[in-house]
């Protein structure tokens, strides 16, 4: 039991719950909190953002490339809601972030006086894009808030989770017991009875294929160990590339596997809901689908597979592979078979230049442990299709929720928590200038990242919908930039132009051995687009 304020409540909560890092911005309703972060510079440090969603991004980014929590702070109001849009992106990539959201006074609640930056039910906003909210009314009960906070974000299906504490309470002091009793971490009971009849239909399956989601990131080695004795491939799209490895010959490219669902039998989904298969390729009488999810509410949502695991895949998957040897008989190599789709589908999109040639190049310069950052750009979309990934946790995109410009503060928050690792974000000229004032907080705080601008003056992807779609109804598309060079260096950062791949290859080499952060500019003109991926024709039911 200790005299703290509420502040020193919520830093020496966080420093127990394992947390090193906070991003933030700082504002009068944190006073008190950012007064205990300095007092506590030893244990938890600031990474201070230059806008919200620039600190909410790259707790996002933290989260993502380490599987643990990560913690970002903003005032309340419009603070929160500039937050709002990498909250959701959280929400859809399944991350463990916790948004530490200040608030009015607890005196102002309620009243519509209009205190500093106060908006309707901000809670009940922070609950719509939280699997948690909660505010604290009182500095002796944030450490069991936010115990409970932590136990939220390690329980069930891992989603971002909320804090509000009003500026009063983290300015009032009193006696703070930093020891609550602690709420154990929950996972759903493991029925063994499904997992012997999911063994026993993969073990009889003539045509097994798996997909993996990001609930399959933390079982790498099963589920390589299990696609080898079912000879079966694995597929990741977008939040499961690099469960399996690209190089091994089972690890399947998604669009590659649309010529395989056509005589799958047995479909094996890992924290994946398979909608794009599902809902577009179709399914029908002669296909067996077997869900593992951790969230028991997510089997039905698409399609009520045949046999529904509620359960995590580390308890799941495990248990899985040590019953299929009583079901699998010997099976023959697929590597062959499987070379020939991944060359047929190599075949229908290389017209994607030179996109696949820039990003062959961004793949050797990572090396083998490098972790790529996309955007919603050309280069990202043909990504997405094409560019080999060996690691889970190395290759990032917004998933569903598709949030324009979300790379390069991410990628920040990435290499803030993998300072050892190569770190790269691509982005258009359109989605960069969403947060380009995220370069000076990667300048002060020397975040050695290296992100390449591929410049074509446009809403590229917008304006190709337009003249495709619509007859040619270009509007406000067209975008005047900066020379991002000059502006790279005017923030004191190193600024590259690539006008060629050698050229590109170099500046990225350049960056890579420079400790600050590195802006590298290619011109680039219209691309063939990956739109006629997009809708692969139904091929079952």
């Amino acid at each position: 039991m200790k005299q703290l304020t509420g502040g020193e409540a919520v830093v020496q909560s966080l420093i127990k719950h394992g947390v090193d890092t906070v991003f933030g911005v700082p504002g009068v309703q944190n006073d008190w909190l950012y007064n205990a972060l300095y007092d506590a510079q030893s244990q938890i440090r600031v990474i201070h953002a230059r806008h919200e969603q620039g600190a909410a991004y790259m707790a996002l980014g933290a989260a993502w490339a380490t599987g643990k929590p990560a913690v970002f702070s903003v005032v309340p109001g419009p603070g929160f809601l500039n937050a709002a849009a990498a909250l959701s992106t959280a929400y859809a990539l399944n991350e463990r972030v916790l948004c530490l959201a200040g608030q009015i006074p607890t005196t102002a609640f309620d009243k519509r006086q209009g205190a500093l930056h106060e908006i309707n039910d901000q809670l009940g906003i922070i609950k719509r894009l939280t699997k948690w909210a909660e505010t604290a009314e009182d500095p002796t009960v944030v450490p069991s808030l936010m115990a409970e906070a932590f136990r939220q974000l390690q329980s069930g299906r891992p989603r971002p989770v909320g804090l509000e504490v009003p500026m009063d309470v983290l300015k009032a002091k009193t006696t703070v017991d930093l020891d609550p009793v602690p709420a154990a971490i929950y996972a759903p009971p493991m029925n063994v009875d499904l997992i012997e009849a999911a063994a026993k239909a993969l073990g009889k399956a003539q045509n097994p294929i798996i997909y993996v989601g990001s609930g399959a990131l933390g079982v790498s080695g099963e589920v390589t160990a299990l696609a080898e004795q079912l000879q079966a491939p694995v597929v990741g799209y977008r939040t499961g590339r690099g469960v399996v490895d690209t190089r091994h010959p089972l690890g399947m490219y998604f669009h590659a596997s649309h010529e395989y669902w056509k005589k799958a039998d047995v479909v094996l989904a890992i924290g994946s809901n398979m909608r794009l298969p599902v809902k577009a390729w179709g399914t029908d009488a002669e296909m067996t689908i077997i869900r593992i999810d951790v969230d028991p509410t997510s089997h039905a949502i698409i399609k009520q597979p045949d046999i529904a695991i509620t359960a995590r895949a580390e308890d799941a998957v495990p248990e899985l592979l040590n019953r299929i040897g009583a079901h699998n008989g010997k099976r023959q190599s697929r590597t062959e078979e499987m070379a020939a789709l991944e060359a047929d589908w190599f075949a229908r999109s290389a017209f994607l230049e030179p996109q696949i040639t820039y990003l062959s190049i961004i793949r050797d310069e990572l090396g083998e442990d490098g972790i790529f950052v996309d955007d919603l750009t050309q280069v990202g979309y043909a990504g997405r299709l094409r560019y080999p990934v060996y690691k889970p946790r190395t290759y990032m995109t917004p998933g569903y929720q598709g949030t324009l410009g979300y790379g390069f503060p991410t990628a920040l928050g990435v290499k803030v928590a993998k300072p050892d690792a190569r770190v790269l974000s691509i982005a258009g000229d359109g989605g960069f200038m969403f947060s380009p004032q995220s370069l000076m907080t990667a300048v002060q705080h020397q975040i050695g990242l290296v992100t390449v601008i591929f410049n074509n003056n446009q809403y590229g992807n917008v304006q190709q919908m337009q003249r495709n779609l619509y007859a040619g109804r270009v509007i406000a598309t067209d975008l005047l930039n900066p020379d991002f060079v000059k502006m790279a260096e005017s923030f004191g950062a190193q600024g590259l132009r690539a006008e060629t791949s050698d050229a590109l290859r170099q500046a990225i080499q350049k960056g890579f051995a420079t400790n600050g952060p590195t802006i590298i500019e290619v011109p680039m003109g219209d691309v063939e687009p990956v739109d006629r991926f997009r809708k692969l024709p139904r091929v079952r039911g």
